[in-house]
């Protein structure tokens, strides 16, 4: 039986709210015909509670039937979208302002200095390298890796003395990788292509081989099937990868979800880490120097994230939260690591730290209220300097080898385009290595930092930037966008994608919900379990704030947010359709009941919780679960879904199953639609002409069902 009826004569929906629709009725404004989804009679039993899933068959990535629901769900968004009579302009113009080119900071590696490039409108960043003689030629062109730009360079990795490196490439999206060895001066491939890697590093050993992290590859679908036990694996040059040795992870005992390695820069300590979730590690770390040694626990449990930063001889600095919600650096003898002989480094303070390394120095990265500040120390634990930065925003970079001169960062906001800065550590001066490029007058943009009111009374910042001389009479189409979740940090950032919003006419506004670790570890946990309400309650408060304030008004707001943030916008839009007109829910995970069960996402839980912890975190998770929280008859706002075929991380069901609902619930006039891109994953490595496809589509969708019939 085929699941889905023929879709005759698709036509399109009215996107604007009643009082808007003064215009001539055009064919964007007729009325939607949604493909037939069928019903199922699935049902699931939490605790005596009986649960329906009627769309269970859209979960089968690989069948007839969601391929074919999948196609016809397209023919319909397509069209509408096609039919916005301003979407070509979007798109050109959004295609003008990332025509630029964009480079990234230097690094050393053997003879050679690299850096990735981009000319302007490149799917992917190539990788040049400069030989000592200032001859500049492109090492890595990932642009050749397939003819539609959707193999991506996930990781690039040198051997000690630079003169190997081995490079791990996405295909299509998917977090499966393989993983290519070359000869860097002929560049030559120099043995058979590692496959079915997944959520890895590559961590040479010298010369001799390198470290890389897999599951055995899934039975079913390597999309959505689960995956559940890391290995660590060594691969040594010159051998099968059918040899490479299971260096932790292969026992039952060793049995952890997350699993990786690290060789310390001076080829002394294998670090490993082990996790059972996106929070928490076990660490333990092996000295390389000896042969057979025994492999040392530092940390035999996962009540904390701690890491190695560095090591001189057997002197380890670690990086780690416990006992220190916002982090702290402790020294220890590697003899004897465990957490009993730790001693402060850097002590923690009441800002969140984000410490790196680079030319003999440890640089301690705070975020003060989400604004980057950073302090230099010596390996003795003496406070060198405060570093002057270029503003307020955000920075990345300040990494290096230890024998650097000097250490470069990335300083950018909402509405300063990044610019790279080389500083020299010894001097404690920093001057511009390579100015943004980009068509963008920062000068006539305002960027500023607010702090509102949650439903508990929390207070929550929120950056909102806008052209100057914005009127605030609530007029303005407006994205609020979050994340609210696993210890992420919103953090000041220029995007292209933003600068065309801003261009628009558009207010953009990022709010820094609980969920995320923008105040460390406690602000994390206030966000997770029986708390994930706070995150929604936070967002709900951000946006009656912009509305109470004039930023916007209800029938000129959009909500947006991806992965994480996708569950953001389906839970507040389920819970207050009436707060905004648009929804964007983007790559979201929406079935709370059942996202454990497919690829990691039983890695989750620590955030989460899952429907089998206890009849209570069920009823919890049902309460706020988006798919189901589709009530029959309401009205919600105008919505588009995106998510990637390809997507193994946060599968693609989720997505369709909540398009399914609204369409055969909603009671309004808004257009239901979902827009899936096919033969592409979560995100990273998306090719730039997607890219700008996906955002005019996205950015037509919200101003049209704003009520905008044209651009000025």
């Amino acid at each position: 039986m085929k699941y889905i009826a023929a879709v005759a004569g698709v036509a399109l929906l009215s996107a604007c709210s009643p009082q808007q629709d003064t215009h001539t009725e055009t064919a964007v404004d007729a009325k939607i015909i949604y493909p037939m989804t069928v019903r199922g009679n699935v049902t699931d039993e939490y605790f005596g509670n009986v649960v329906a899933d009627p769309y269970r068959w859209l979960e089968d990535d690989r069948s007839e039937e969601t391929e074919a629901w999948v196609k016809a769900q397209n023919e319909v968004t397509f069209e509408y979208l096609e039919q916005i009579p301003y979407r070509d302009q979007i798109k050109d113009r959004l295609a003008q302002l990332w025509n630029y080119e964009k480079v990234g900071a230097p690094f050393k590696e053997g003879d050679y200095t690299y850096f990735y490039k981009n000319d302007g409108l490149q799917n992917q960043y190539v990788v040049y390298r400069t030989d000592a003689d200032g001859n500049t030629e492109v090492f890595l062109d990932p642009n050749t890796f397939s003819e539609d730009g959707t193999t991506s360079l996930a990781t690039l990795s040198f051997s000690k003395d630079g003169s190997l490196a081995a490079y791990a490439i996405s295909e299509g999206g998917s977090d499966w990788r393989k993983i290519i060895v070359i000869d860097v001066e002929t560049k030559e491939q120099l043995e058979p292509t590692l496959v079915d890697v997944k959520f890895s590093g590559i961590s040479w050993y010298g010369n001799d081989g390198f470290y890389y992290s897999s599951y055995d590859k899934p039975e079913g679908s390597e999309l959505s099937a689960k995956t559940d036990q890391h290995k660590l694996y060594y691969h040594k040059l010159g051998t099968t990868q059918a040899e490479d040795t299971v260096v932790f992870g292969g026992t039952d005992a060793e049995k952890h979800r997350y699993v990786g390695g690290q060789v310390t820069e001076d080829d002394r300590y294998l670090v490993i880490t082990a996790a059972v979730s996106t929070s928490g590690n076990k660490l333990f770390i092996k000295d390389l120097s000896q042969a057979d040694s025994e492999l040392v626990t530092v940390l035999d449990h996962t009540d904390s994230d701690t890491y190695v930063l560095d090591n001189v001889d057997s002197k380890l600095y670690l990086v780690t939260d416990l006992d220190a919600p916002n982090k702290r650096v402790v020294t220890v003898d590697a003899e004897n690591p465990t957490a009993e002989n730790w001693q402060d480094f850097i002590a923690e303070t009441e800002h969140v730290l984000s410490p790196s390394t680079g030319a003999g120095y440890i640089f301690a990265e705070y975020m003060v209220d989400a604004i980057a500040k950073v302090e230099q120390y010596n390996y003795e634990g003496e406070r060198v300097r405060n570093i002057e930065l270029p503003g307020v925003g955000s920075v990345g970079g300040f990494s290096a080898k230890r024998e650097a001169d000097v250490v470069y960062y990335t300083f950018t906001n909402y509405n300063t385009p990044g610019t790279i800065y080389a500083f020299e550590p010894d001097a404690g001066e920093s001057s511009v290595y390579a100015e943004s490029k980009a068509e963008f007058d920062s000068s006539a943009y305002e960027s500023k930092q607010v702090f509102y009111t949650s439903k508990d009374g929390t207070q929550v910042p929120m950056i909102i930037t806008y052209k100057k001389g914005t009127e605030l009479d609530g007029s303005n189409p407006t994205i609020l966008y979050g994340y609210g979740g696993f210890n992420i940090s919103l953090t000041p950032s220029f995007s292209v994608t933003n600068a065309m919003w801003l261009e628009l006419g558009g207010v953009y506004a990022v709010a820094n919900l609980r969920g995320g670790g923008e105040y460390g570890k406690d602000w994390h946990i206030a966000g997770t379990k029986m708390q994930k309400q706070n995150v929604f309650d936070d967002f709900i408060a951000a946006a009656e704030y912009l509305v109470g304030e004039g930023y916007t008004s209800n029938d000129k707001l959009a909500l947006r947010g991806g992965s994480n943030g996708g569950l953001l916008v389906g839970a507040v839009m389920t819970q207050r359709p009436e707060l905004m007109q648009v929804a964007l829910p983007a790559v979201g995970v929406l079935d709370m009941l059942r996202y454990h069960t497919f690829t990691a996402g039983a890695g989750w839980a620590y955030d989460y919780g899952t429907a089998e912890d206890s009849e209570e975190m069920f009823e919890y998770l049902k309460g706020y679960s988006p798919v189901h929280n589709v009530k029959q008859g309401t009205h919600y706002p105008a919505t588009m879904i995106t998510t990637g075929d390809h997507d193994d991380r946060v599968v693609p069901a989720h997505s369709f199953k909540f398009a399914a609902e609204l369409q055969a619930k909603d009671a309004g006039a808004n257009p239901q639609l979902i827009r899936i891109e096919t033969n592409a994953g979560h995100g990273a490595g998306t090719p730039v002409s997607k890219t700008i496809e996906q955002y005019a589509d996205i950015y037509g969708f919200t101003l049209w069902n704003m009520g905008i019939k044209e651009l000025n």
